[in-house]
């Protein structure tokens, strides 16, 4: 899975997704986003701070920039506008970071020490890259779900229905 194309496409829908979801989430009273909804990060709040953390981190690791690192499961803003503003921002960076990749690039092997068991790995660049879209997908269903317990339909989530590009 080494097609750049793949990942532009991951990172346009994850662009797209992303809007949805803070569109909805924006409607709500801020302690209803907060409120302990028994998801894995608790609250819909917590769980949009952590995708914004995971595409950090691996961004941070897999382009070689420094990033800010707080312990796994704090919040990166308390603030649901601030939160939502990093949010827009790292979405274009993605993209940005993606028009970037090379079958070369993605197909050479990278090492790395993970945050969460310690352990060093040594693994292809394009599956640590389908990790970070993968874990994006993985969270924001939670979300997705969450939003619908409350009552409220995102929409479409299905990848077909991704909004075309214009050239």
């Amino acid at each position: 899975m080494n097609h750049p194309d793949y990942y532009r496409t991951m990172a346009r829908y994850n662009q797209w997704m992303n809007d949805k979801l803070y569109a909805c989430c924006a409607e709500l009273p801020d302690a209803e986003r907060k409120a302990d909804r028994g998801a894995f990060f608790k609250s819909i709040h917590a769980t949009l701070n952590h995708l914004l953390y995971g595409d950090r981190a691996w961004v941070g690791r897999l382009s070689g920039q420094p990033y800010y690192r707080p312990n796994l499961g704090q919040d990166l803003y308390t603030d649901f506008a601030e939160l939502h503003q990093a949010r827009t921002e790292m979405d274009a960076t993605l993209i940005e970071w993606v028009a970037t990749f090379t079958p070369e690039w993605l197909a050479q092997p990278f090492a790395y020490t993970s945050n969460i068991d310690k352990t060093n790995r040594l693994l292809p660049t394009w599956l640590l890259v389908t990790h970070l879209f993968n874990h994006q997908t993985h969270h924001r269903g939670q979300v997705t779900t969450l939003l619908s317990q409350m009552g409220i339909d995102p929409g479409i989530t299905d990848l077909p229905w991704l909004p075309l590009e214009s050239h």
